[in-house]
């Protein structure tokens, strides 16, 4: 019999709890819930009420934030200087100017027949104060936080969930894993290329801190005669070039595990040298389904 569950709809993804204790669940999910709806209306580029959609209106401008965009924000940061600029919160204009202006239903429903680079503005030119409770980006310039927002809340479900029920849990945003605990033997996580469908993949164990895949395999639309994917590359505003249909990283939080993967896939061919360098098990899959494997990532049986 499987552990206790739950999944809900929000913030464009199936979410879904897990906790070992049958008792915790209902207040587990509450949380859960609670979580996803704060960082909806913190955090999405696609609200016009958002905190983030105000920022961003505001370019230019000191802007007082709530206490969960700054620390967002901060997060972005943090992990835009880990990577080097690989993952830049400050890519929202380069993602408009291909078509990802709006929910990705919408999106993927229309084909427009030109075609923008913008490159990001600059992650260094974000300024927040943390005293002041204040963020500024440059003028013109916009935020998208979608490499980070969704990682950071399961990491938080998992943290306040734990502390909350003393249970062990699972959190899961859209294939985004965080655990406060774990049954043991750890928990079970299919990887797949799409977290929508369990499509062919391992499955694998999750004792402590997250699990995240990036792939260029879901969201894809056509603009200017093109096949489009999500993940840009900063510095042309262009879509990553398609090495690796799929990385998933395993790391200490869901955050650091997402950033790395979203990494990995622009930075291509160098990717497995970089994650090996920083001790991360990974499973990186080209485009013709063949596999990389870094830092441990566990063998597939054949």
């Amino acid at each position: 019999m499987g552990a206790p569950s739950a999944s809900f709809q929000g913030i464009g993804v199936t979410n879904r709890i897990v906790v070992d204790s049958a008792g915790a669940l209902g207040e587990a999910l509450e949380i859960a819930r609670e979580e996803v709806d704060a960082l909806d209306r913190a955090c999405s580029r696609f609200r016009d009420d958002s905190e983030l959609a105000a920022l961003n209106r505001a370019s230019g401008s000191d802007v007082q934030v709530g206490p969960l965009l700054l620390a967002v924000v901060e997060a972005a940061l943090r992990v835009a200087s880990a990577t080097r600029g690989l993952v830049d919160p400050t890519v929202g204009p380069a993602l408009g100017a291909l078509g990802y202006d709006r929910d990705f239903r919408l999106v993927a429903g229309t084909t427009p027949s030109t075609l923008r680079l913008v490159p990001a503005a600059g992650w260094r030119r974000v300024h927040v104060d943390r005293r002041r409770g204040t963020v500024r980006i440059p003028a013109g310039a916009a935020l998208d936080l979608g490499a980070t927002a969704k990682a950071f809340s399961a990491d938080r479900i998992a943290a306040r969930v734990r502390a909350a029920t003393g249970a062990n849990v699972l959190a899961s945003l859209g294939g985004d894993v965080a655990v406060g605990g774990a049954p043991h033997g750890g928990w079970p996580v299919a990887v797949t290329d799409d977290h929508r469908r369990l499509s062919p993949g391992p499955t694998v164990a999750i004792a402590d801190g997250g699990l995240a895949t990036s792939s260029t395999a879901v969201r894809r639309w056509r603009a200017g005669g093109l096949e489009l994917h999500h993940i840009v590359d900063p510095a042309t505003g262009r879509p990553a070039e398609e090495h690796w249909r799929t990385v998933t990283v395993a790391a200490s939080t869901c955050v650091d595990a997402n950033a790395a993967a979203t990494a990995a896939i622009v930075m291509g061919a160098a990717a497995p040298e970089w994650l090996e360098g920083m001790g991360l098990a990974a499973r990186l899959v080209r485009p013709d389904g063949s596999v990389a494997r870094t830092s441990g990532w566990p063998a597939e049986a054949s």
